[in-house]
């Protein structure tokens, strides 16, 4: 057996950084959306994708890999959803066993509402704070990263 690689302190730094960072953001935007809307943040990121969606409508096995959740994560979400009138289910006509989640007009309504303090914060705790340079090598670190990840699943 080999030795494991430990981290130096260069790298210990980054992890750390990383760590606390994605942890501090994600509890902003988490507070955020529930005092705007009542929502998660998946159930944002949800409403966000089907709204770019060509017909505002996922296959939920697509959204489940786009929003890196398990089917039955994504089925608890579709349901609130569902049960909130922001999203409804629809049989796939090209697959009768796959189904469709389709964003209503209220959840249109609610994105659209939602969606510039949602930005607002994203923008305030992390983009406007890098450069563009900054912001092209985070980009390009992170789609290495997730590359690698997906690979691996």
């Amino acid at each position: 057996m080999t030795d494991p690689r430990w981290l130096d302190a260069t790298e210990m730094a980054a992890w750390r950084a990383f760590l606390s960072t994605s942890h501090l953001l994600e509890r902003r935007i988490e507070e955020q959306l529930k005092a705007s809307a009542g929502l998660t943040h998946p159930q944002y990121e949800i409403l966000a994708r089907l709204a770019d969606a060509p017909g505002r409508q996922m296959r939920m096995t697509e959204l489940a890999r786009g929003v890196v959740v398990s089917k039955s994560a994504l089925t608890y979400q579709i349901n609130q959803l569902e049960k909130a009138g922001l999203v409804e289910r629809a049989t796939c006509p090209s697959d009768d066993r796959g189904v469709l989640a389709v964003l209503t007009e209220a959840g249109a309504r609610c994105l659209d509402r939602v969606a510039p303090g949602h930005v607002e914060v994203v923008r305030a705790y992390l983009i406007d704070r890098l450069s563009r340079e900054e912001l092209h090598a985070m980009t390009s670190a992170m789609q290495r990263t997730e590359e690698a990840l997906r690979g691996s699943v």
